[in-house]
């Protein structure tokens, strides 16, 4: 006989319900509540003004920390590297072996790391991050494995030195971006407040904003240059959101180093000692406009040639397979190949390869007039590098001042662009400012050449002062690249110098005209080879844009589910296309537009809809479970776009709105749809020639 179990009745439920208290006791309960209470009216009180400020300080407070201890850890790595050079004495083959296997070492380390954590974090992240803020989910770039690669990476990569000859800025716009969208989640955690697109969208350009003051301690440009570079339209009213967190991130930032013993207070971060009695005089207005136009054709020349190297290597059979296989010894082999190249007892001496990014841009911002000096007097160069006379690291006997500048542009325009090819986080930025300022460096010292007693002007000498040619042409040429004026107020806050404010803005102006009418910005450029879905600006001398319409790039031939859709027309539907969302029509016969459906929402209701219902469906009038309308969430549609609505205002809408797809509609029925594809190759087609506006 076989025996059953006991079940007790306080388990079954059966005869009586007994209630159980699951909650564990817990001592002092009135404290406790007392202490919550509290809790809630201090956060209720703190975020009555907003809890935007609160977070957005955290922001600047972070990434200022994150940027010092970074740039600390830099420091050590290439006073070490500098240290064992100078300690190896006259032995030439260590002292190469030394100065090649430092650098080769981090940068295999660097591109190594970021490819197995995260290979999302190599290269800059700023092409990526605008697409981002235009609408487009990229959500890989945004996870805590890339925020780690990315840090980590990147300092390897800037203990390279000036070797690698690269910098920090748009990774760490991206790191500034990842934490705003943890501290994005923990606000929504804490105030219980939706984070919505558009307060997503305003927290990352103010991250972007403390990223460059962070780096250059530069809240107002940073602010400017981050709206410029990475949005397409921007409120005004955000301003704010920027600047509180530039200023905070800038303020610690330079407050760090005064901690540490940097320097006494706060100062700029490249500060200058130019004369500001008379900097400039009025003649030499048409030498600064000069440097402009030499500075916009160099940085076509530059964006074009990167571009191409960029699609040569993934194109070229050899470089396409090193880079699919083996990253880490493709990044090391240019990394010694630069390294080889900047070695200081070879070609280096030609280029000031001893010197830091830092103190290569400190050097060029120098007041002297190294021709004149080298004319008048006898220059020793040092065996080591003088912190004090960071000038005289330009110094040849054989290639003069005037030598060794041309040289360093000639050398660092091909060997910069065959850097930016190595697959691991860094920036690119702070390259093109110094080698616009030795570009202006040069132009400069040949005007002090050719003029040596200055330019006479009603009686009344003006010296020529090269650095203020070097300011001007660091914020022209890395303006030019980046298609952004912010660059010219950043030069004069990272030095503190704002005497030379007119021609450097007329320089910057004139480059950027050059620029952006002959070549897509770097980052843009970035965006066409990698091809990330990014909507292409329409060209203002383009006016066919307004002629062209709808009609003639939509896709047509789209399906629709009528509303009363059963499981056989759903199925159907999904199984003949592959559609985001579907449009719902009131019937087949007039095609009128109701809503839109998503594909997501089809395939669960296929799941929870067998056939056999279904076919009950039909057979059974009262029967309505395989309704669409009944069954499924059918959005409504809250824009749409006629079918003469033009090009122009279908990107604008697209831009504004962040939207992904819309429906295109003839009173009221449907008629097609245009997604971002669409739209991006009706522009690419209005510019090639390909597309023009129908006759009427």
């Amino acid at each position: 006989m076989k025996r059953e179990k006991y079940t007790p009745t306080f388990l079954t439920g059966t005869e009586e319900n007994i209630s159980v208290n699951v909650e564990p006791w817990k001592p002092w309960p009135k404290t406790r509540r007392t202490v919550i209470a509290c809790l809630r009216t201090i956060k209720d009180v703190l975020f009555r003004i907003g809890d935007d400020w609160y977070f957005l300080f955290a922001l600047g407070v972070i990434m200022a920390m994150i940027s010092f201890a970074m740039d600390f850890t830099v420091y050590k790595a290439l006073d070490a590297h500098r240290w064992l050079f100078q300690e190896l004495g006259d032995n030439v083959l260590l002292k190469y072996l030394a100065w090649t296997v430092y650098p080769v070492a981090f940068v295999s380390f660097s591109t190594g790391f970021a490819q197995s954590i995260s290979p999302f974090s190599a290269g800059s992240g700023v092409p990526e991050l605008k697409v981002i803020l235009t609408g487009v989910v990229l959500e890989e770039y945004l996870t805590i494995k890339t925020f780690g690669a990315k840090v980590v990476g990147m300092t390897c990569t800037l203990a390279g030195g000036s070797i690698i000859f690269l910098g920090k800025v748009g990774p760490f716009v991206h790191i500034s971006c990842l934490v705003a969208a943890y501290l994005g989640r923990m606000r929504t955690s804490v105030t219980g407040e939706y984070m919505n697109n558009r307060k997503r969208y305003e927290m990352l350009v103010a991250a972007a904003a403390v990223a460059v003051a962070s780096v250059f301690g530069a809240p107002i440009s940073g602010v400017l240059f981050s709206i410029e570079v990475m949005t397409t339209n921007f409120a005004v009213k955000d301003y704010w959101r920027g600047f509180f967190a530039a200023t905070c991130g800038a303020f610690m930032f330079r407050l760090l180093a005064v901690f540490n013993s940097e320097t006494e207070t706060i100062i700029a971060l490249f500060k200058t000692a130019f004369k500001v009695d008379f900097p400039f005089d009025i003649p030499e207005m048409i030498f600064y406009g000069i440097l402009g136009i030499i500075c916009g054709f160099v940085s076509c020349a530059y964006l074009f040639c990167q571009r191409w190297l960029l699609g040569y290597i993934r194109r070229n059979r050899f470089t396409a397979k090193l880079l699919a296989t083996d990253k880490v010894m493709y990044s090391a082999l240019i990394a010694f190949l630069l390294a080889s190249i900047t070695f200081p007892l070879g070609l280096g001496q030609f280029m000031g390869s001893r010197l830091t990014m830092k103190e290569h841009l400190i050097s060029l911002f120098d007041n002297k007039q190294w021709v004149l000096i080298s004319q008048n007097s006898t220059i020793i160069r040092p065996d080591a590098v003088d912190p004090q006379n960071l000038w005289l690291e330009w110094w040849n006997p054989t290639f003069t001042f005037l030598g060794t500048l041309f040289f360093f542009v000639v050398m660092k325009f091909w060997m910069l662009i065959l850097a930016t090819t190595m697959p691991m986080p860094a920036g690119y930025f702070m390259p093109v400012l110094i080698y616009g300022a030795g570009i202006g460096r040069l132009v400069g010292e040949f005007l002090s050449y050719v003029f040596p007693n200055g330019i006479m002007t009603n009686g009344i000498s003006c010296t020529i002062i090269p650095g203020g040619y070097a300011l001007a042409g660091a914020a022209a040429f890395s303006g030019a690249v980046t298609h952004s004026l912010a660059t010219a107020l950043l030069v004069f806050e990272a030095t503190g110098q704002f005497a030379h404010a007119l021609p450097v803005i007329i320089a910057t102006l004139v480059a950027n005209a050059i620029s952006q009418r002959l070549q897509p910005s770097f980052y843009d450029g970035t965006i066409i080879v990698k091809k990330l879905p990014f909507l292409p600006q329409i060209s203002s001398a383009c006016t066919d844009a307004f002629k062209v319409t709808t009609e003639q790039f939509m896709k047509t031939g789209i399906i629709s589910l009528t509303k009363s859709a059963d499981y056989t027309e759903v199925l159907n539907a999904v199984i003949s296309s592959n559609e985001s969302e579907y449009p719902v029509v009131d019937s087949k016969d007039s095609m009128i537009l109701l809503g839109s459906v998503k594909r997501s929402v089809l395939i669960r209701f296929l799941h929870t809809h067998s056939q056999d219902q279904a076919v009950e469906a039909k057979d059974s009038v009262n029967n309505l479970s395989g309704d669409l309308s009944q069954d499924c969430d059918i959005d409504e549609i809250t824009f749409q776009l006629s079918t003469q609505t033009s090009l122009h205002q279908a990107h604008s809408m697209f831009e504004l709105l962040k939207l992904h797809l819309i429906y295109v509609t003839r009173a009221g029925k449907v008629e097609g749809l245009v997604t971002r594809n669409e739209l991006r190759k009706a522009i690419e087609d209005l510019a090639a020639g390909k597309l023009t506006p129908l006759s009427k």
